[in-house]
């Protein structure tokens, strides 16, 4: 049997690259003989590239040396607008130099023209990620176009060879004032018929052992995606499509690239572990992580539902005292240490909103008489980072984008202000998203990258979890004891679902004055704040960038018992962020042994053990990646008391914990 010639050449690339140990971490690109071949030292994706229609034909996992073919090779990217071939067709390939946001990767550019319209892909191919980005574009050529039906509009199709493949799509929920529940899961078997799926993450896998892949769509959640066809994915034996571009005709503009939605596909060896693994080294990739940028313990006051009532020089001066003596590194001001009060300041002369101007965003002058210099000067001192709130002007679609940004580079300049909480967004357009864009991109450009935004996920139709969080972090939510909104084992359950599929150190998770409200709560409710300790609460945040919600001026003196362990957690936090951190034991339930493992390399990492209400004083938890090895244990912090655990050949390892939430941090390596 003759071999196909464009398994040759793949076959030729692939080797070359592997050979050649100078650029065993370089990513590459080739065009030969008609196949488009762009990849790095984890996978290789080989196109038809035909007119500039990219149709896809292999995917191969480099470390596993498995091959996922693609047959019924249609277009990738298809809209009802485009004719069947292309007129002309470019590509070119250039690196993106590390900075202080990018990664150093390789960009891949294909630029395929139709009558009127043109269409752009950009690739995204970053060194040790087993996926790659692509950005879509389209350019209007002609004033007028014909309408075209963006619920039809397809970002990504393809076809596996077989008939074995089990799809799950996962669908992520934000605005969580309203929603508790973060994460749904949807399973299938692919049949003849296509099902119709939500979710920003999709997840093959072959019953038969061979390599899995899995496709990300890069939008906001799914029930606020602009121009929205009801699903996301649509799969079955006859292929897969990535569906809803997020763009109508109306949003093109003549002579502009307007971006729509974005996808990446991955690939693995199959398992459960490597696919999550997979998953996790391209959402590493999207943001350098640099730690001493994007580490953070921070307090916000917002917690304690004063609102603005008592910010002021004297009254910042106590946070950060107080931040001192917990061991906390930041201190954001939230909304009212603006001239400009807003409708949530606890001031009856609040009314801003959607609207700011440039005065509205100096610091209140009767709360900061001498200006922000001595808080800051103050802060400086004790060796805190002081943040702010900051609502753009959403009025218009961000047409004040310029402003907004000066505004915020201006902070940073005069008073080295970097860490800003973007609240109020709201993104019912595509100009909106465009513009919101165009303000982020400009304050990064003119703060060198050192500025980061923690972008408010609480309300309204915003980013979610896949989208623009290539900007800093997510503010999860907003919950209160005044109201029995706050429950430890909530929030632990939403950062244990959302932490497999995500990166947990992408999340500001929040911990609050448990002291607070007690009374509100029953008397022998056990899940209540007050009746669990102050460490523990505050150690259920440690997989993400934990959130001190709260007024620390305010808090008992034995809540500042727990600086030793927030000290302790300090010097390991980076590392046991570098790692791939994904939740271990059962769901949090209030009741459970739950956890976290962060997986740093095949020898070492951290495990995080979480004992909630209930009797057992030990449990069997299944570890990842560790079957059948011995693993030394060094306790960083918590009340865990072993020096090593034999894992079994099904991957459980037991541990103890003498009482109910209670919780140990170990850093772990394999023994030889």
């Amino acid at each position: 049997m003759k071999t196909p010639l464009y398994m040759l050449v793949g076959s030729l690339c692939i080797l070359s690259f592997l050979c050649c140990s100078t650029a065993a971490s370089e990513p590459f690109a080739t065009l030969e003989d008609g196949t488009l071949t762009i990849g790095n030292d984890r996978v290789v994706w080989m196109f038809d590239f035909g007119d500039g229609q990219l149709a896809t034909r292999s995917m191969t996992d480099v470390r596993s040396g498995k091959t996922l073919d693609f047959v019924d090779r249609k277009p990738d990217f298809q809209l009802n607008i485009l004719p069947s071939k292309a007129e002309n067709a470019q590509w070119s390939k250039q690196i993106v130099e590390q900075s202080a946001v990018d990664v150093r990767h390789l960009r891949v550019e294909v630029v395929t023209e139709y009558p009127g319209i043109d269409l752009r892909r950009v690739f995204r191919v970053y060194p040790g990620s087993a996926a790659i980005g692509c950005d879509f574009y389209l350019r209007l050529k002609a004033e007028t176009l014909q309408s075209f039906e963006p619920k039809n509009g397809i970002l990504q199709y393809f076809r596996p060879a077989g008939n074995h493949w089990n799809y799950r799509a996962v669908e992520f929920f934000d605005r969580t004032d309203s929603i508790n529940n973060l994460v749904r899961e949807t399973s299938i078997l692919a049949y003849q018929r296509a099902v119709e799926m939500r979710g920003n993450v999709l997840i093959e896998k072959s019953p038969t052992g061979g390599p899995g892949f899995f496709i990300v769509k890069e939008a906001p959640c799914s029930f606020v995606q602009l121009h929205y066809p009801e699903y996301d994915f649509s799969c079955g034996i006859s292929g897969v499509r990535v569906a809803g571009i997020g763009l109508s005709a109306d949003d093109l503009q003549k002579d502009q690239w307007v971006r729509a939605y974005s996808t990446a596909v991955g690939i693995s060896d199959g398992s459960e572990l490597d696919t999550l693994i997979a998953l996790r080294s391209y959402q590493k990739s999207v943001r350098r992580y640099v730690p001493e940028r994007d580490e953070m313990i921070m307090m916000n006051t917002w917690g304690d539902r004063n609102k603005d009532a008592r910010v002021g020089e004297q009254f910042v001066n106590a946070q950060v005292d107080a931040c001192r003596r917990l061991g906390v590194s930041h201190l954001q001001i939230d909304d009212g240490w603006q001239q400009g009060l807003s409708r949530n300041s606890a001031s009856s002369s609040g009314r801003l909103w959607d609207l700011w101007d440039e005065a509205s965003w100096q610091p209140h002058a009767e709360r900061f008489p001498r200006g922000f210099a001595p808080v800051v000067e103050h802060a400086k001192k004790e060796g805190v980072d002081l943040g702010l709130w900051f609502h753009p002007s959403n009025d218009d679609d961000y047409s004040r984008w310029e402003q907004d940004a000066e505004i915020m580079v201006n902070l940073y300049k005069n008073y080295g202000i970097r860490y800003f909480k973007i609240d109020g967004v709201k993104l019912p357009t595509k100009l909106s998203e465009i513009n919101l864009r165009k303000l982020l991109d400009r304050v990064l450009e003119q703060s060198d990258g050192n500025v980061v935004f923690n972008l408010d996920a609480t309300a309204d139709n915003r980013g979610g979890y896949h989208y623009f969080y290539e900007y800093g972090n997510i503010f999860l939510e907003n919950r209160y004891t005044d109201f029995t909104r706050y429950y430890p084992h909530w929030t632990l359950r939403n950062l244990w679902m959302l932490s497999r599929y995500m990166p947990a150190e992408k999340l500001q998770i929040e911990f609050l004055n448990k002291w607070r409200n007690a009374d509100r709560y029953g008397a022998d409710d056990p899940l209540a704040p007050a009746n669990i300790s102050f460490d523990y609460q505050f150690a259920l945040t440690m997989p993400a960038q934990p959130l001190a919600w709260f007024e620390g001026s305010e808090l008992p003196d034995e809540a500042f018992e727990i600086a030793p362990t927030v000290q302790a957690y300090r010097k390991h936090s980076a590392a046991f962020h570098e790692g791939t951190i994904l939740p271990i034991g059962n769901e949090p339930s209030g009741a459970s042994w739950t956890g976290f493992q962060s997986i740093v390399d095949s020898q070492t990492g951290y495990l995080l053990i979480l004992r909630e209400h209930n009797d057992t004083p030990a449990k069997a938890i299944p570890l990842l990646g560790l079957s059948g090895k011995t693993v030394t244990l060094e306790k960083i912090a918590g009340a865990g008391d072993q020096s090593s655990v034999t894992v079994a050949t099904d991957g459980r390892a037991t541990f103890g914990l003498p009482k109910a939430h209670s919780f140990v941090l170990y850093k772990y390596s394999v023994e030889e």
